[in-house]
């Protein structure tokens, strides 16, 4: 088995369902008592959210980048990035580290694809939503992405950060957010894209007409994935 090396805390509350499913995957395969080898950075997303919010991204990178640096010094073999939305420095990130990167939207086109699906609607903070380093990465492996409308892409961005981070469920956000998939479905989507690792704990495939594509499950399968073989 390959070590894996988690660079996580953006935010807490995702992190510990990656942690749990990279386990289960790796307890599924192997049985017995086995568990995956994982080396954990945790960062204080308060940081991490203020360089967002400025736009300093380069600044983001160079800190994480210096995070990924300590998990290869602690026998990390590649990266996982918990989080969609820091995917927009991952390049400063794998290149600072010098470790191979398991890209989020990689596992989840990929997943997409072998369901037979090609139009797909977009959910995720704003950043994600709007900017290329994410769609972008989708369209060039043959899929063509849908983002909600303004007034919504800011709702779905404001639960993210006022409520999910803040390990907050609200029924009335999970009937926002319900809302926003039928009018993605009205629109064509095919399935929907869970593009930020807070939102499956808000909706699911139970929430709306067509498949969802939960990014953490994905990613966390996939680097699993990855360990064993």
């Amino acid at each position: 088995m390959r070590t894996l090396g988690l660079l996580a805390g953006m935010s807490w509350e995702s992190t510990i369902p990656y942690y749990r499913r990279i386990n289960e995957a790796v307890r599924e395969r192997l049985g017995g008592l086995h568990s995956a080898k994982l080396v954990l950075y945790s960062v204080d997303f308060a940081e991490i959210e203020r360089l967002q919010m400025q736009g300093d991204w380069d600044e983001a990178g160079r800190r994480l980048a210096a995070a990924a640096a300590a998990l290869a010094r602690a026998g990390a073999e590649a990266l996982v990035i918990c989080t969609n939305t820091m995917h927009k420095v991952a390049p400063a990130i794998e290149a600072g580290s010098g470790l191979p990167l398991l890209h989020i939207a990689d596992a989840t086109a990929a997943r997409i694809r072998a369901a037979g699906l090609t139009r797909i609607g977009l959910l995720g903070t704003r950043f994600t939503m709007e900017q290329d380093f994410y769609r972008e990465r989708l369209v060039s492996r043959g899929l063509e992405v849908l983002v909600p409308e303004d007034d919504q892409r800011e709702l779905v961005h404001r639960v993210i950060y006022d409520e999910l981070c803040r390990g907050v469920v609200r029924e009335d956000s999970r009937e926002r957010y319900r809302e926003v998939m039928a009018d993605l479905v009205r629109r064509g989507a095919q399935g929907i894209i869970l593009g930020c690792t807070e939102i499956g704990l808000l909706v699911g495939d139970a929430d709306t007409t067509v498949p969802t594509f939960d990014t953490t499950r994905i990613h966390a399968q996939a680097a699993a994935d990855w360990a064993l073989d």
